[in-house]
């Protein structure tokens, strides 16, 4: 029987099975399975485990017990160090599967993805040594041009010549038409050594791999000039490489221009937004649409798709809606008792221009109250909004992103995985297509608690700067925070003065005073018990007792006495004397006041019977 035929250039992959690191060992093969990819070879020797997993497919499972049942597969003798360890069978001979995929689930004993789980030496996955795959009829790009090692290629050779490229100055002439990620990693190991950086190599292998490979003829394509400007155009002809004056551009790409371009300011901010991100060749096959309304192309400029149906979108395609707070209503007013329905318009209207507000004041005032009925009104219910509460060790991996202990619902095993924490989700929820004209609330619950500066990390610049964009510490992809986006923190000065916080935080947020007294807080005791019909002593009570407290920090907020087990028999003396007493006398800590004395309910019915 012949040989099954490696396939050229492709290394030797492993795959280590977990617990006792033994592990398997294969290539890739030039002949195609049954679903169109590589058959893989798995070679003799390889562990494999033993017990198999309920996840695991049915057509896999035939195959572990026939290769066990022939002989293929066989016990694994008992290492003497580890007497304990999980049951291995060991292969005998080579076996030939249907795809990586297949490979894996058998050396697993559970599905998974080859083209992840298989890795060379260096740690490189075998996906990187496939042909590109399945990609969308058209894609968009952004390559940059107006500064190419200090020349601006876009107005002198883009514009003028009409193609759009790449400089490859130190690459070895490549002879595929759509060379995979390890070959041109090859080309830019052995071309860029010495003069790039491990980091820079990556990126250029990035960027080359989607110039050379995933770009193609229809494509959508866009550059912006230094003067702030962005021209489109459409790909015309293949990647040819080519002789150029200092190699700036011999990666090359025919492209017909379109006359008009655009400035910065009339793009629309999400346009805006992905023309920051530091690459030279970036995917905007999600702004396609978007590019499409600017040229009014949505298709081929002669197709009957390029007719606009009513003057303003392409047939199939509505107008997309535009993001805006409710307004506020009379209801919405009465059932906040508020003292004045333009308060809550200053509120709304401070989150439409700054995106982010804290609500302070001492405890009680009903700070998280206010922003969990304001986050749920203005963003149409509770799907949208997220709620998280500081404390003094919460950190950046717990809020936005890091490496945490996940274990595997098939094998049990527990590894480090990085993990999107609060507002990674609800970021990726609201920058989804459909989702972007709604508004989604992240509610941070004693905002000052924690390391402020820590937590935030990279993304205070992002708070600021919403059409922006950042590379992230952990995933090291772009990300920018969307405009439909809020963040409403509370935080209670009793705990930490408003002083403390940095001015880095200061600037990015708006902040609203919530203070017994002032309004919309001064008269809300008052206000819901002529609502429920109930005496209004304890509204007197409360008046009296913060006119007797100097610091305004500690002031007592209503809430406390706006439960109903305040108006059972003897409630309102029981909360008086467990709630409310006992934080005058932490404030007082010291000083040897009678706190009962001076702020008893007693003392304060004497003082206005």
């Amino acid at each position: 029987m012949p040989q099954p035929e490696r396939l050229p250039g492709a290394p030797e992959f492993h795959l280590q099975l977990p617990k006792d690191g033994a592990g398997a060992r294969g290539y890739l093969l030039t002949e195609f399975g049954g679903n169109g990819t590589h058959q893989f070879l798995l070679k003799k020797g390889s562990m494999v485990a033993a017990d198999s997993w309920p996840g695991l497919g049915d057509h896999a499972r035939r195959r572990r017990a026939e290769l066990r049942a022939d002989g293929t597969l066989v016990d694994a003798p008992t290492e003497q160090d580890r007497p304990q360890g999980p049951p291995r069978w060991v292969a005998t001979r080579d076996i030939t599967c249907n795809s990586s995929s297949a490979a894996a689930a058998l050396v697993y004993g559970y599905d998974a993805s080859g083209p992840e789980s298989w890795r060379t030496a260096e740690g490189y996955p075998l996906n990187d040594y496939l042909s590109t795959s399945w990609r969308p009829p058209r894609k968009a790009w952004l390559v940059r041009g107006a500064n190419v090692s200090g020349h601006n290629l876009v107005r002198r050779l883009w514009l003028a010549e009409g193609l759009v490229s790449l400089s490859g100055a130190l690459l070895p002439p490549v002879e595929e038409s759509d060379p995979t990620k390890s070959t041109l990693r090859r080309f830019v190991q052995d071309g860029y050594e010495g003069a790039a950086s491990y980091n820079q190599k990556q990126g250029l292998v990035d960027e080359l791999h989607a110039f050379l490979s995933q770009m193609r003829v229809g494509d959508t394509v866009a550059t912006s000039d230094d003067d702030r400007r962005l021209y489109l155009g459409r790909i015309t002809g293949a990647a040819v490489q080519t002789a150029s004056p200092g190699g700036l551009s011999n990666l090359r790409r025919t492209v017909a221009w379109l006359p008009k371009s655009y400035t910065y300011e009339e793009l629309p901010d999400e346009v805006q937004l992905k023309l920051s991100t530091q690459h030279d060749v970036v995917d905007l096959t999600g702004l396609l649409e978007t590019l499409d309304g600017l040229t009014g192309r949505p298709e081929d400029a002669d197709s009957p798709a390029a007719e606009e149906t009513d003057g303003t979108a392409a047939a199939g395609h509505p107008p997309p809606r535009e993001l805006s707070l409710p307004p506020v209503t009379e209801a919405l007013t009465t059932e906040l008792l508020v003292h004045d329905r333009a308060w809550l318009e200053e509120i709304r209207q401070l989150l439409t221009d700054e995106k982010q507000l804290v609500f302070y004041g001492p405890p009680g005032t009903g700070k998280t109250y206010m922003a969990v009925q304001l986050a749920e009104y203005f963003g149409g219910g509770p799907e949208q909004v997220k709620i998280v509460q500081f404390h003094p060790s919460y950190a950046y991996e717990d809020f936005f992103e890091g490496f945490r202990p996940v274990e595997d619902p098939e094998t049990r095993e527990v590894a480090f995985r990085l993990s999107a924490g609060p507002l990674r989700e609800l970021a990726d929820l609201a920058s989804r297509e459909g989702n972007r004209h709604l508004p989604h609330f992240l509610i941070i619950d004693e905002i000052n608690r924690a390391h402020l500066a820590k937590v935030f990390g990279e993304l205070y610049f992002l708070l600021e700067y919403r059409k922006r964009s950042i590379r992230l510490t952990y995933s090291g992809d772009d990300f920018s925070l969307p405009p439909n986006l809020f963040v409403i923190g509370t935080m209670n000065t009793a705990d930490r003065s408003v002083a403390l916080v940095d001015a880095a935080m200061r600037r990015r947020f708006a902040f609203v005073e919530l203070s017994p007294h002032t309004e919309p807080t001064a008269g809300l005791l008052a206000r819901w018990l002529r609502r429920e019909g109930k005496d209004p002593e304890p509204a007197h009570l409360l008046d009296a007792l913060n006119a007797r407290i100097d610091d305004a920090d500690f002031a007592i907020g209503p809430s406390y006495l706006m439960k109903p087990g305040v108006y059972r028999d003897g409630g309102l003396e029981r909360t008086w004397r467990t709630k409310i007493l006992p934080l005058l006398q932490e404030y007082h800590y010291g000083e040897g006041l009678d706190v009962a004395a001076r702020y008893g309910i007693d003392a304060l019915r004497e003082q206005h019977p």
